[in-house]
């Protein structure tokens, strides 16, 4: 009779061990919590979610944990004419307990600007993707040592 129940205990070890082993992989991606406020005829929500998400090392979320902080971002601007002006916020923000919503009291400011003569609409969003990663690296550093 043990006999019969003896493979289960070692198919059950191994099974353990594996779950062990891939734990660690799903606990190291940190929880994020990116909030876009910006221009779509200048940069879309999701491409601005990813200049943050590729600026913002994990170090910030454990500092500031996406359970009780977001990071709202807001891109303005646009052409006049054959100018382009462009203004770059990024701010980090409470999440209140009770409903999880974004209260707006900034807890720390970043803002990058510029202007260029002479641009084409392309050249308008490029220069709005790198006004935000300027503000967004602006952050990081007044969050976290780097």
């Amino acid at each position: 009779m043990t006999h019969a129940l003896a493979p289960f205990p070692a198919t059950l070890g191994v099974a353990l061990l594996a779950l062990s082993m891939a734990a660690p992989a799903w606990s190291t991606e940190p929880k994020t919590h990116f909030v876009d406020h910006s221009s779509d005829l200048l940069i879309g929500a999701e491409t601005a979610r990813k200049v943050m998400a590729d600026n913002v090392p994990a170090r910030v979320w454990k500092v500031y944990p996406a359970t009780k902080f977001a990071i709202v971002s807001q891109a303005l601007g646009g052409m006049n004419g054959t100018t382009c002006v462009v203004s770059a916020r990024v701010m980090l923000m409470p999440v209140s307990p009770a409903v999880k919503a974004v209260l707006f009291r900034p807890q720390k400011t970043a803002t990058a600007y510029d202007a260029a003569l002479n641009s084409s609409t392309e050249q308008c969003k490029t220069m709005a993707r790198g006004k935000l990663k300027e503000a967004t690296l602006a952050l990081v550093s007044a969050l976290v040592k780097t």
